[in-house]
């Protein structure tokens, strides 16, 4: 069932996300102190290489007293992510060799991701681009030419994929002028902004960026990132709908945990709660065998029960495509026809 969380309280709602972004919580002993937690009741660590970020908003949500929280696994590094696993590595989907310039990557051919900025608002234990060399990929406003003159030499490019990090991180007057350069591109029709931001801090739908996605001339879809039913809050579902209302489609992308999300229950609750909250069930993605993130790797063949049972609980059109990205593969895989 899911669970009775806290709501943010008023305080917190009324910051802008600015304000939001200045408060991060990024000590592992004052994250369990707000969860009603002792050092003793977990096995976490410290980890100066991919430190711990969360939201007061995200922390909220998770519920108190309780070590196993799928939220708070989540967040909180534990002793198990410093043991290295030879089936694990820093750079699990080898993007590095799609990187022809700084802060771009062409691994499909009608699509350039950019790492559009390199820092995010909360630091997931599973994410695949923990080890990312950002130093070298944080392309900027200096940047930018020589990325726009790539793809407008590609005409097969007819999607941009803003990624990072996070890039709704990125100042509003800073992605509008990137989004007015990038329009006239003539060959490029879909914007793809993928970010967790509104998850974590839902202010950050604001008028201005409203405003700015709704008038470049491209076609915006944005993706959020949500693994659990009880990250969905109010103020999320409030934000989903201006972005309706401004003609942007919104879809979610999940990564299948284990411990978090793993179960039929939780994610045939996560589509329904999705959809009432407007938006809809895109992909569950297998874990990506990132060195650090081994304890969350879910089989393929439990990914395949998971998927067929949601197929016999589920409308058709609210059951997620479960997907594996498989390194110098031009396009994600159906776990279907997966061995």
């Amino acid at each position: 069932m899911k669970a009775i969380i806290q709501q943010p309280s008023l305080t917190q709602q009324s910051l802008t996300w600015q304000q939001a972004l200045s408060e991060m919580v990024t000590s592992p002993l004052d994250l369990l102190s707000m969860v009603n937690l002792s050092p003793e009741d977990i096995p976490w660590q410290w980890d100066k290489d991919f430190p711990l970020r969360a939201t007061k908003s995200f922390i909220s949500r998770i519920q108190k007293g309780d070590p196993q929280d799928p939220l708070l696994k989540q967040v909180l590094s534990i002793k198990i992510e410093s043991q290295l696993d030879n089936n694990f590595s820093e750079d699990p989907l080898e993007e590095t060799k799609y990187n022809p310039l700084p802060g771009l990557l062409h691994k499909f051919p009608s699509r350039v991701l950019l790492t559009f900025t390199s820092s995010c608002a909360i630091h997931c234990r599973y994410c695949f681009r923990r080890h990312f060399p950002y130093q070298s990929n944080n392309v900027g406003r200096k940047g930018w030419t020589q990325v726009l003159d790539y793809i407008a030499s590609h005409p097969e490019i007819v999607e941009v994929i803003l990624s990072g990090g996070d890039p709704l991180m990125a100042q509003d007057d800073v992605i509008h002028e990137f989004l007015q350069k990038l329009s006239h591109i003539p060959h490029v029709q879909l914007l793809r902004i993928h970010t967790r931001l509104p998850v974590v801090v839902p202010q950050r739908i604001t008028q201005s960026l409203l405003k700015i996605l709704h008038d470049v001339r491209l076609q915006v879809v944005m993706v959020y990132h949500i693994n659990h039913p009880n990250e969905i809050i109010k103020a999320i579902t409030q934000g989903v709908h201006k972005l309706k209302q401004h003609g942007i489609t919104v879809l979610n992308q999940s990564v299948l945990l284990a411990g978090v999300n793993d179960s039929t229950e939780c994610l045939k609750t996560l589509s329904l709660d999705l959809f009432k909250a407007g938006i809809m069930p895109y992909y569950v993605n297998l874990l990506d065998t990132v060195q650090g993130a081994s304890h969350f790797l879910v089989s393929k063949k439990k990914a395949k029960d998971l998927q067929q049972s949601l197929r016999e609980n589920l409308p058709g059109y609210l059951v997620p495509k479960f997907v594996q990205e498989i390194p110098h593969r031009l396009s994600k895989t159906p776990i279907d026809i997966l061995p």
